[in-house]
């Protein structure tokens, strides 16, 4: 995938997480080819002990004119000592010609020699007929020979790939049901073992997949998250959960499933990705509900907003709250926060009918549970205590001749301590690369001493947004600031003509709510 780079350390995380979830073979790469995936397969013996899963060697049949038994990139695949070898062989005419400069007959001979000699060395051998669905359409006749010597020759699975990744679903069910036609005369069904492998390029990568299954494809290829090339390959994780909760095929040992959610994001992590918000089944937002009448309805029964139940792939349902809330989002978002409304109309009323008149204003709470969670408690407990009542601050912003910029803030506050204890008036100054930098030292300095707790809370995101209807530099502004104290994170909102002033608004309800965490 463009912009993502695996190093061994981060490809051994990876492979151990597919382990976890239950996969049955993991592709680690290329030995011989790639001195970082000769590396890979040299530490995964000695480092690596796989539970379920069979590690692969990906390479390429043995050279035109050679033997598989004197081909050094052959030798490569069995010195990785991987139990399974995935080759990878033409399948369209057109490329046997024209890439490989060889006969069709040749092509048919380098799969056989090179599958019979892996088999007779105690390897599992599977075969990528690249480029299968093009050559398909092109010549189905050479294409379905391609498809029976490998299976002859002893393959687990013949795997038909959509390199190119132009195909539809309709596509892949038309040509894997002509294949098995074309193929049943001369092998037997148990033998007829095809494999499905999809690029994003047409976006059904997942679509193509499942039409392959449904076809009687028995083995299917996917990558993490549908990191690839080009727009990426079949989400394995999306495929699982559709096999499993839509086919009814039991692909993983029990009590894997539930795994799916933390290992994708997981994954995502050691990519350096932010994982997918909407990544179906396993994103932030698979299951989060914002519209007033599907939130009566779940309060009424979740199944019936929910296709699945979140909890089976280790997920969970979210009620968001925006301008389009009704009292049931409000009441049900509000319990997920640990306040139950359920028998204070008054206070629901009020909630229902302030978060309308400030999101109308800018805000946004479906980003901001943090905020949301203040303004609840405000309304049916008095608020959760706060750690300072702020009297005035200043924001200064020097720029010298030589191009140095330097912000220099100053608050003033009344710093609150344990109940009871009086406030104490505290003025703090401090200086920071930029305006919200330095109200954040100068706040932390004023409070660090009577909040210790202050020193475990960092800032972790910062956004920035200009509202839809306001331009220029009077324009209104929206921040949001996420905060974490090592355990979680959570959001605020600051709303404001002042850019100054929203990330004040925000800043200051982050360490509130933080400061408040037990």
């Amino acid at each position: 995938m463009e912009g993502l780079r695996y190093s061994v350390a981060d490809k051994l995380a990876v492979a151990e997480l597919l382990d976890e979830l239950g996969v049955d073979y993991i592709e680690g790469g290329w030995p011989g080819a790639l001195p970082s995936d000769t590396e890979f397969f040299a530490r995964a013996a000695e480092e690596v002990n796989f539970k379920h899963a069979k590690l692969v060697a990906f390479g390429m049949t043995r050279r035109a004119g050679n033997t598989a038994a004197d081909d050094p990139g052959f030798a490569a695949l069995l010195d990785s000592r991987a139990p399974a070898i995935c080759l990878v062989a033409k399948s369209d005419v057109r490329h046997v010609e024209r890439a490989l400069r060889t006969t069709p007959e040749e092509n048919l001979a380098m799969i056989t020699d090179s599958v019979r000699t892996g088999r007779e060395l105690g390897r599992e051998m599977f075969i990528d007929c690249e480029h299968f669905f093009d050559g398909f359409r092109h010549d189905p006749d050479y294409a379905t020979l391609v498809v029976r010597t490998a299976l002859e020759a002893g393959a687990e699975a013949v795997v038909l790939c959509d390199t190119n990744g132009g195909s539809i679903p309709a596509d892949i069910t038309a040509a894997v049901t002509d294949l098995r036609d074309r193929l049943a005369p001369d092998l037997p069904p148990e033998r007829v073992r095809l494999g499905m492998h999809a690029q994003n390029d047409t976006g059904c990568a997942v679509a193509n997949t499942i039409a392959a299954v449904q076809a009687g494809v028995m083995h299917v290829q996917g990558t993490a998250n549908g990191y690839g090339e080009r727009p990426g390959n079949a989400n394995l994780f999306t495929v699982i959960a559709n096999l499993e909760t839509k086919l009814g095929l039991r692909v993983l040992p029990d009590g894997c499933l539930e795994k799916m959610t933390r290992i994708s994001h997981a994954v995502a992590e050691i990519a350096n990705m932010t994982p997918d918000e909407h990544a179906p089944y396993t994103g932030h937002a698979a299951f989060a509900h914002k519209a007033g009448i599907h939130a009566s309805a779940i309060k009424a029964d979740p199944a019936l907003y929910n296709h699945i139940d979140p909890a089976a792939v280790g997920n969970d349902m979210r009620i968001l709250v925006t301008e389009m809330a009704g009292r049931a989002s409000v009441e049900l978002k509000s319990r997920e926060l640990g306040v139950d409304l359920s028998g204070d109309k008054g206070a629901l009323d009020r909630i229902t009918k302030r978060v309308k008149e400030l999101e109308a204003k800018g805000w946004s709470f479906e980003a901001a549970d943090a905020s949301f969670e203040l303004l609840v408690r405000d309304e049916v407990s008095g608020g959760l205590p706060r750690p300072f009542t702020l009297d005035t601050y200043r924001v200064i912003v020097d720029h010298d001749p030589e191009g140095a910029t330097v912000a220099e803030a100053t608050v003033r506050l009344h710093v609150h301590g344990e109940p009871g204890e009086a406030p104490e008036r505290c003025i703090a100054t401090a200086q920071g690369n930029g305006p919200v930098n330095a109200l954040d030292a100068a706040l932390r300095s004023a409070l660090a001493a009577r909040h210790p707790r202050l020193a475990q809370l960092s800032l972790s995101d910062f956004k920035v947004r200009i509202l839809a209807g306001s331009t220029g530099t009077e324009a209104v502004t929206r921040v949001l600031i996420t905060m974490g104290d090592g355990e979680s994170e959570w959001t605020t909102v600051g709303v404001a003509p002042n850019l100054i002033e929203a990330s004040w608004n925000a800043l200051a309800e982050g360490l509130a709510y933080g400061l408040n965490r037990r």
